[in-house]
């Protein structure tokens, strides 16, 4: 086989499988075949050889020991032995006659290569057993055959005894011929057998790339569709299983691409429509920022009546102010346009302008060494540790603690509070837009945004957030803590995000 073989054989498990079964069937067939050819061939070189030689042999008891004396001599029993195996047959003879009563005398074609001790005593005994004469059975005695091994050479050993007192007989028949033209058929079965296999290997390969090919062509189309290159198509040809295949998977291809671009254009519009709106909005607050500003200074001095409804009006535009920011963010983000803008960033420096400037400081407790710097982008950073701890201020109460340190090629910073902790069945969904916890944590007033705004921002730097309860000593919850990880060098995530923008906007446009 060659090495592009061997390497699809390796990769592709249903290549190998197929190739597995096609080569254990026709291993299964051409040894079964092999098998009773071998045996079938076997039985009949054999009984062709046994059959051929006893017969022959007990035409020579007839023939020749049948005329011997009652009491031969020695001399009689060897030259009738000799004259018996001297016939083409090819077999050694040995007769075993009595010179007087209780006297046996034995007679041997070839005493060197044919001694009574070659004939297995089972043998004898049968030969020598007188069988009562009735009907079924006219003969008190007959021929009896066995194949012996002696030296690793089979032999086959035969005998019977002359009817009235006459001489036993014994012939002694090499079977090495025999064995050798079986040895030779069994390595041709074999050798036969072997190509059977390798024949089946490479038909498994031919039907496999047959049956695959298609299979393979159908996996590269699914690949593309999943890339995002829903104009995938198949050619079909034939009218096979595979054919159909090739024509659902079309139809899959066709549905879903015009499913994708309904709501891609669906989803474009909404995002176009929160932007656009969230853009008009800017010009009306802004106005309503400034005349807050001013009864904002003004509220010390209004009617105890009206102070009321000023605050009021005061918070709810802040509110909306901040609802309407954090909208514009969330769209830069669907939109893909949002930006990384790098700078080298003393990140304990960084927490404790985050910290003063939103008058934090009496609420925190910072726990960061000097000397820790990292190119990020600051006000990102500052958008994630806002979020982080006024989330954690807001619903889990001071002091909240904020611990920095460095793992490998990563900055660690967790915010821990010491509330109540996040029930599990929230936790899945803490960075979820809009997503409240209502239930299990006092009113928020904040829009729901600020944490999914944070790990969009945390995901832009190549980092995560990730949220858990803390557990004290005595086994319960001792408040939430938020682990954000960002990589010490971001410059390779900022290329990769900036070349991912461009592309789009090239297309977009």
């Amino acid at each position: 086989m060659s090495k592009g073989i061997l390497a699809r054989l390796r990769l592709s498990s249903l290549r190998l499988r197929l190739v597995v079964v096609f080569a254990l069937v026709a291993l299964t067939a051409a040894v079964a075949a092999s098998g009773i050819a071998y045996w079938l061939n076997r039985e009949a070189v054999l009984t062709r050889t046994q059959d051929g030689a006893l017969n022959d042999f007990r035409q020579e008891m007839q023939n020749r020991a049948a005329t011997l004396p009652l009491r031969p001599t020695q001399d009689d029993l060897r030259r009738t032995a000799e004259q018996m195996a001297s016939g083409s047959a090819g077999y050694q003879v040995l007769l075993l006659g009595e010179r007087d009563a209780g006297k046996p005398i034995v007679g041997a074609s070839d005493p060197d290569d044919f001694t009574l001790a070659d004939v297995p005593r089972s043998l004898r005994e049968a030969v020598d057993t007188e069988r009562p004469v009735t009907e079924a059975n006219p003969y008190p005695y007959h021929l009896f055959w066995q194949r012996t091994e002696q030296g690793g050479t089979p032999y086959l050993v035969g005998g019977t005894r002359i009817d009235g007192g006459g001489p036993a007989g014994y012939m002694y028949k090499s079977l090495a011929a025999e064995k050798a033209d079986l040895n030779s058929l069994a390595w041709s079965l074999g050798i036969a057998t072997a190509l059977a296999v390798v024949g089946s290997v490479l038909l498994a390969q031919v039907a496999a790339t047959t049956v695959l090919r298609p299979v393979h062509r159908l996996g590269e189309a699914a690949k593309q569709l999943g890339e995002g290159k829903l104009d995938t198509r198949l050619r079909v040809t034939g009218a096979d299983e595979l054919a159909d295949l090739t024509r659902t998977f079309n139809s899959a291809a066709e549905s879903l691409q015009k499913k994708v671009t309904d709501m891609s254009a669906r989803e474009e519009s909404s995002r176009r429509f929160v932007a656009d709106m969230s853009h008009e909005l800017r010009t009306p607050l802004t106005a309503l920022t400034a005349v807050t500003e001013v009864l904002e200074d003004e509220q010390d001095s209004l009617d105890p009546m009206i102070a009321p409804a000023v605050a009021l009006v005061v918070s709810e535009t802040h509110r909306l102010n901040t609802l309407v920011e954090n909208l514009m963010e969330v769209t830069r983000f669907d939109a893909g346009t949002a930006r990384l803008v790098l700078d080298e960033v003393d990140i304990a420096d960084q927490i404790t302008a985050c910290i003063d400037a939103r008058a934090w400081l009496d609420a925190v407790d910072l726990d960061a060494e000097r000397g820790i710097v990292a190119p990020l982008d600051p006000r990102r950073l500052d958008v994630i540790l806002a979020n982080l701890i006024g989330n954690a201020l807001k619903h889990g109460g001071s002091p909240v603690r904020v611990s920095v340190r460095t793992e490998d090629d990563e900055l660690v910073i967790a915010v821990r509070d010491h509330g109540p902790g996040i029930p599990e069945e929230v936790l899945p969904h803490v960075f979820d837009r809009f997503y409240k916890a209502s239930a299990s944590r006092p009113r928020s007033d904040g829009s729901g945004l600020g944490l999914s705004i944070a790990m969009e921002n945390a995901l832009i730097h190549g980092g995560s957030i990730t949220a858990a309860n803390s557990v004290g000593e005595d086994g319960a919850v001792d408040g939430a803590v938020f682990v954000l990880r960002l990589p010490l060098d971001a410059s390779g995530i900022t290329r990769e995000v900036q070349t991912r923008s461009s592309q789009g906007e090239v297309e977009e446009a």
